[in-house]
């Protein structure tokens, strides 16, 4: 999944269609940041991305609903794209593991990407080591099987986001350590520097050993666009 966020976060310019096939089969992504550092903007950013391929449609997974779009771009507006994308809203735990582990019941077509927004508010019900691998390998499960189901030449990624603080207290630094065995690939998304009007951070990428670590500054702007450089 680093390659589609590299592509969202390069305005499409990172890959060829030769690399589209091995970032599907690319390691699941952890998407990590503090409270209103724009991972659920990016998350929908790479919803947008992938829906706008013609490789299937995008599962978007959340506790809460959206109140609006967290983006305020062309795409974002493409009704062609927001129908590729399904949002669900399991309000706890339990319905989670619920609705993962009846994937194989769904009769709908298999994703080609499934993103969970704010693991935090999962993880935060059952905070013990137990219970937050078991929850990241469930989601491998599921990712693993619409892979089955979508056949060869396809596939379906796993994006996470949680968040996180560089600085975290030993519990949390053991909770990330523990989720970045099953989500080798991350990136951060921290502070920058903000101008008039703009809230800026700095995304950090680093794809899990498929490629250099690589780095964007990212300006939101009062009315939702997100510039990138």
């Amino acid at each position: 999944m680093a390659e589609t966020l590299r592509r969202v976060l390069s305005a499409g310019s990172a890959a060829g269609p030769a690399e589209e096939s091995a970032a599907e089969a690319g390691p699941p992504l952890l998407l990590l940041g503090g409270p209103g550092s724009g991972k659920t903007a990016l998350l929908f950013a790479a919803a947008l991305e992938v829906a706008g391929e013609g490789r299937g449609p995008v599962l978007f997974l959340s506790r809460k609903p959206l109140q609006s779009l967290p983006l305020r771009t062309g795409a974002a507006l493409d009704p062609l794209r927001l129908q590729k994308i399904r949002f669900q809203y399991p309000p706890s735990t339990r319905e989670l593991f619920r609705l993962l582990c009846s994937a194989h019941e769904a009769r709908v077509p298999a994703p080609a990407l499934l993103l969970l927004d704010s693991l935090e508010e999962y993880l935060s019900e059952h905070q013990g080591p137990h219970e937050t691998a078991h929850l990241a390998a469930l989601l491998l499960d599921t990712a693993a099987y619409f892979n089955h189901r979508a056949g060869p030449g396809r596939g379906c990624g796993l994006m996470v986001a949680l968040q996180a603080q560089e600085d975290a207290d030993s519990g949390d630094t053991l909770q990330l350590a523990l989720l970045q065995r099953y989500f080798p690939a991350c990136c951060w998304l921290q502070p920058g520097a903000t101008g008039t009007g703009q809230r800026c951070l700095r995304a950090c990428l680093e794809p899990g050993g498929l490629g250099p670590r690589t780095e964007w500054l990212i300006a939101f702007q009062p009315d939702g666009e997100m510039t990138i450089t």
